[in-house]
C-alpha cells in the first residue's frame, strides 16, 4: 500500500515502508482514516458504601473511580448505578455498546440484592413487590405538574434470607429505576437499612469490599448473551462475599455463678 502511494500520515504521503507513527498522528489509508484498536476493559468491583457511582462529584465525595485507578490506563465507566449508601457488585467498562445494551430495560437482565429492612413487612406487602408495585418515577422528592409521576414496577423475586425484627431478603429485579428498592419497601411502610448487590446476570460477587478483578472472556460472553435477552445461569456455588454473614454473638456480661457450697476463689493481690 505504501509503494502504491495509498498511505498518508498527517496529510503527507508516505514513501518508505516502516514509517513510524504515534497515537496522535492522523493516518489515512486508501482515503479512509485508520483508528487504533481500542483496548476493551471489563471489571467487577465490590463497591463499599459511602462511594458515589460517578466519574466525578461536585461535592468532592469519594467516587468508584478512586478504587480502580491502578487497574487500567483506559477510561472506564460504571454500568448502571448503586446509590451512595448501597454496596456490592458494580460493572466498570469502556465497552459502550455492551454497557448500553445491559442498561436497556427491554434486556431484562437480572440483578440480585441482599436487602435489610426495618421491621417485618406483611405477606401482602411482599406479594405486591412480587407482582409489581406503584412507585414514584424519578427522585423521591420530585413533583411534576403538581402531582407525583407514578409507575408500576416489573414483577420481582423476593425470598426471606434471615428473619428477626429487622429481616434480610434476597431480591431479584429485571430493571433498575432510581432508588427503586428503597421506594418499593417504603410503599409498603418499611424503611430499607442496607442494600448489597450480589448478582448481575450470571456474575456473582466474589471479591472483598473495595477490591476488583477483570472479567474472564466467558463472563463477558455471558453478559452479552444476557443483554440480548438470552438465558444465563450463575455458578451453583455462592461465593463468600455474596452470602449473608452469620450474626456475631454477643458475649455475656453476667458474672459466673459459683457452684453451691464451693469456697470462693481467693483474690490475687494488686
Amino acid at each position: 500500500m505504501v509503494k502504491n502511494e495509498l498511505v498518508k500520515v498527517n496529510g503527507v504521503l508516505v514513501t518508505e515502508p516502516g514509517h513510524k507513527v504515534s497515537p496522535q498522528d492522523t493516518v489515512i489509508v486508501n482515503g479512509k482514516k485508520v483508528f487504533l484498536a481500542k483496548n476493551l476493559v471489563y471489571l467487577l468491583l465490590n463497591k463499599p458504601k459511602d462511594y458515589i457511582t460517578t466519574t466525578n462529584d461536585p461535592q468532592e465525595r469519594k467516587t468508584v473511580l478512586d478504587l480502580i485507578r491502578r487497574a487500567t490506563p483506559e477510561r472506564v465507566y460504571p454500568v448502571g448505578r448503586l446509590d451512595y449508601l448501597s454496596e456490592g457488585l458494580l460493572l466498570m467498562t469502556n465497552d459502550g455498546a455492551l454497557a448500553n445494551a445491559l442498561s436497556k430495560a427491554a434486556a431484562g437482565v437480572e440483578k440480585t440484592y441482599l436487602v435489610k429492612v426495618s421491621g417485618v413487612p406483611p405477606a401482602s406487602g411482599l406479594d405486591q413487590i412480587r407482582h409489581g408495585i406503584m412507585i414514584d418515577r424519578g427522585r423521591l422528592d420530585e413533583v411534576r405538574s403538581g402531582r407525583r409521576d407514578r409507575i408500576i414496577t416489573s414483577p420481582a423475586k423476593i425470598e426471606l434470607v434471615r428473619g428477626g425484627d429487622n429481616p434480610w431478603y434476597e431480591l431479584t429485579l429485571t430493571e433498575g429505576r432510581n432508588r427503586q428498592i428503597r421506594k418499593m419497601f417504603e410503599e409498603i411502610g418499611h424503611h430499607v437499612e442496607k442494600i448489597r448487590r450480589i448478582g448481575y446476570g450470571a456474575l456473582r460477587l466474589d471479591v472483598p469490599p473495595g477490591e476488583f478483578r477483570e472479567l474472564t472472556r466467558g463472563e463477558v460472553m455471558a453478559l452479552d448473551r444476557a443483554a440480548k435477552g438470552k438465558k444465563v445461569v450463575p455458578k451453583k456455588r455462592t461465593p463468600e462475599f455474596a452470602q449473608l454473614k452469620s450474626p456475631i454473638k454477643k458475649k455475656s456480661t453476667r458474672p459466673r455463678r459459683q457452684p453451691t457450697g464451693a469456697a470462693p476463689r481467693p483474690r490475687r493481690p494488686a
